[in-house]
């Protein structure tokens, strides 16, 4: 009975469709990965041959040796996204303390304010944003490039709904004791915020190493382009290089699949935890 059960016609069309969905969602992948081991000639061939018939490993090699500055690249986007996360994990952290464990006037009104801003969509943004970093001399930089993604609405809204979950009885046996706020936030509240604090660092890292509207507009020196941008290199007057492009892509996501599988727990039970209590 218990086989019958699980071979029902039910539970075998549910499993067909959500393995046509899957497949569907890794195709683009799928794609990619046997691109950059073809030549250039056998990119388009059809039907799609989903094993190379040449292996050409050399599509890599070109990538990190060529004249494309992949390398040059590669490091502008590690820095910046390190210190972004750092960062913003710093300032995220502080103010979902407040909102989330201190008392002062008005806390409620403008903790609304404050994700009011949430609404306002990033391209809004874009023209105050050039001038503040023109008036501060920071175009054309990475500092100015991190300090404005360094702040993020959502990373404090993530934490504070963390941090609400965590019992009072706790800080307050820390402030019988003499334990400041200062202490209290270092040494009990952020160690037992850690898996919300690994969620939004891989968010976080994620969204940062994958932007390309900040970079594209804000960075105009080559040397100082990020993945995104520079990818934009393999292209020229007389085509693209699709063969050497998706090696490139291979290579920029790399970082990211590692990130998500170290911290993929992390990620479940930062949101779920962080939902418990609002």
């Amino acid at each position: 009975m218990n086989c019958r059960a699980r071979l029902s016609p039910s539970r075998v069309v549910i499993t067909a469709l959500l393995g046509i969905f899957v497949f569907t969602m890794l195709f683009p992948l799928l794609w990619m990965v046997s691109t950059s081991l073809k030549f250039e000639v056998d990119v388009f061939t059809f039907p799609i041959r989903w094993l190379p018939p040449r292996w050409n490993f050399q599509n890599y090699v070109n990538v990190w040796t060529g004249n494309y500055n992949f390398p040059l690249y590669y490091l502008n986007t590690t820095k910046i996204t390190v210190f972004v996360c750092v960062i913003q994990l710093m300032i995220s952290s502080m103010g979902a303390y407040a909102f989330a464990k201190l008392r002062f006037k008005l806390k409620g009104p403008l903790f609304a304010l404050f994700l009011a801003t949430m609404m306002i969509p990033d391209q809004v943004t874009i023209v105050p944003k050039f001038m503040i970093l023109k008036w501060l001399g920071l175009m054309d930089s990475h500092e100015g490039l991190i300090l404005m993604l360094a702040f993020s609405v959502y990373g404090v809204f993530l934490l504070r709904q963390y941090m609400l979950a965590l019992p009072d009885s706790l800080l307050e046996a820390a402030k019988i004791d003499g334990a400041g706020h200062a202490r209290i936030f270092t040494q009990i509240v952020l160690p037992m915020s850690v898996p919300a604090l690994a969620t939004l660092t891989i968010l976080r890292f994620v969204w940062t190493w994958n932007d390309y509207q900040n970079p594209l507009i804000f960075l105009n020196t080559k040397n100082l382009y990020t993945l995104q941008i520079g990818m934009s290199q393999f292209a020229s007057e007389s085509g693209t290089y699709y063969a050497l492009l998706m090696a490139a892509s291979v290579c920029a996501i790399a970082p990211l699949f590692i990130v998500f599988l170290l911290g993929q727990n992390y990620i479940i039970d930062g949101m779920v935890s962080g939902a418990v209590k609002g």
